[in-house]
């Protein structure tokens, strides 16, 4: 069955203050699980006053007793972190959450995170989110003592070991052996999709990208899955994309085009960024795309499906013909200034009660 997500980063104005936008994603939350939305996605940046959660999983601990949702991390940034403290917290949240947690991981996005924490070499960052992972997995797997040692970091309790007290030894999650293990792309060949197929992984194609990006995810993942010896299927592949749902498509292209939009200013963020830093590639409707030409509207009416409902299910049914068999879908969800708040409910109740019914009866009928 397709599988209905929020994916929050969040982003918000950077003058708002957090305790404001903290109440707002949690509000947002309560409702896509009241809404019937099966996972939320939440990220983490230590550095930006526009993407202010530092501690997906202490927000999403908040939410836990109070939702049926499962919690994701969108994502951990590896590199940040020393691995047994990843290990000793994820295993503590899993068993707050009785095994309702995905551990979505990456090497990171932000650059003043790259600078804070010492990681702005791109290959370096990619190892050290694989060295982390194997710390972590053997941790999980391996009793005292641990002598755990890699290139950055090491896990080691070898002699503070009392075994009848417990002392020395690392909790071990709820699920076993692990939880499920996904990990973002954006890149078109994503050293993360690769990385995903090899170890058996889920993968999360980013919101903020060409639609011919997510095309491309799913060719690396079927070539490395077939690879690795896997069948290729979509099953534990996520896509996140943009919506905004109205009663007529004039409506909702207006929202998604107006000034206060929140869509528009998600995008005038993220390409503002992506601009400076040299990865505007990733939002070009095609390779060959001069830089001149991905202006922000032509950057909205790619990453954005809106529309009426009738219009949005179509969309996404051209969408997935077009990008691959994905079988999770996750809204981006937004910043709630001024009008967003009312638009934005309004395209979460009608994408959960009146397009995911029909897209699923959609895949369903259709041949793998």
């Amino acid at each position: 069955m397709m599988r209905l997500g929020l994916f929050m980063m969040p982003l918000h104005p950077p003058e708002r203050p957090m305790h404001e936008t903290l109440a707002e994603d949690t509000e947002k939350s309560l409702l896509a699980d009241r809404l019937g939305f099966h996972e939320l996605w939440v990220g983490e940046h230590f550095s930006a006053s526009s993407e202010p959660i530092a501690a997906p999983l202490m927000f999403m601990a908040a939410l836990a007793p109070r939702t049926n949702l499962t919690f994701a991390t969108g994502v951990i940034n590896l590199p940040n972190h020393h691995p047994a403290m990843v290990a000793a917290e994820v295993a503590q949240f899993d068993h707050m959450t009785g095994g309702r947690f995905i551990m979505g991981i990456g090497p990171g996005g932000l650059a003043s995170d790259w600078e804070l924490f010492g990681n702005t070499d791109a290959k370096l960052r990619g190892a050290r989110m694989l060295e982390a992972v194997d710390q972590i997995l053997a941790i999980w797997t391996g009793d005292p003592p641990y002598d755990i040692a890699g290139p950055t970091w090491s896990s080691r309790i070898t002699q503070a070991v009392i075994p009848e007290f417990g002392v020395g030894s690392m909790p071990k999650p709820h699920q076993r052996p692990h939880p499920p293990i996904a990990v973002t792309a954006r890149s078109v060949d994503s050293f993360g999709v690769r990385a995903a197929a090899a170890r058996g992984w889920g993968v999360v194609s980013a919101n903020f990208v060409a639609e011919r990006v997510v095309e491309g995810h799913w060719r690396t993942l079927g070539a490395a899955l077939a690879a690795n010896g896997r069948a290729a299927s979509g099953a534990d592949w996520r896509v996140a994309r943009n919506l905004c749902i109205a009663a007529t498509d004039a409506e909702a292209r207006d929202r998604v085009f107006d000034p206060a939009g929140a869509n528009r200013y998600y995008f005038h963020y993220l390409s503002s960024l992506a601009r400076r830093a040299g990865l505007l590639e990733t939002l070009k409707p095609s390779a060959d795309t001069p830089d001149a030409a991905v202006t922000l509207e032509a950057i909205i009416d790619d990453c954005v499906i809106c529309g009426s409902p009738r219009t949005v299910l179509d969309r996404l049914i051209a969408f997935r013909d077009r990008v691959g068999p994905f079988g999770h879908l996750l809204m981006a969800g937004l910043d709630w200034s001024g009008p967003n708040a009312a638009w934005e409910g309004e395209t979460m109740r009608r994408l959960a009660e009146a397009v995911m019914p029909r897209l699923r009866q959609h895949v369903a009928a259709t041949p793998a």
